[in-house]
């Protein structure tokens, strides 16, 4: 089992930064393949961003392309999301995920791929 905390979450202005972090418990945290999750207001949770047990291949939606990149660190039992060129839409709580990932190029991409979650952190951008 793995269990995970969120932190990094606040209030920025359009076209500005976060980094979120997903610290997480347990000796066997590379054997995890991670993703983030969001959920806005009234609507489904959504897939962020999928990155694979050693961290080589990362997934993300068209939403967040080449403005998001998760990463992390085994050693560190962490993985992160850097937020980049926010927009007033990318306002939602993000929640941290995580699955035993049976396969090196394996990351989730959907809520019901992955046993373990976070509480979520609220990320609002202003416009």
């Amino acid at each position: 089992q793995v269990q995970v905390i969120e932190s990094g979450g606040g209030l920025v202005q359009a076209g500005g930064s976060l980094r979120l972090s997903c610290a997480a418990s347990g000796r066997t945290f590379s054997s995890y393949a991670m993703a983030w999750f969001r959920q806005a207001p009234g609507k489904e949770r959504e897939f962020a961003a999928g990155i694979t047990r050693s961290g080589r291949s990362t997934y993300y939606p068209d939403s967040v392309k080449g403005r998001f990149t998760i990463s992390r660190d085994n050693a560190k039992n962490t993985v992160y999301l850097q937020m980049n060129s926010l927009k007033p839409e990318d306002t939602a709580v993000y929640y941290c995920a995580a699955v035993q990932g049976d396969y090196l190029s394996y990351a989730p991409s959907t809520s019901s791929e992955c046993d373990y979650w976070g509480q979520g952190t609220q990320v609002t951008v202003s416009s």
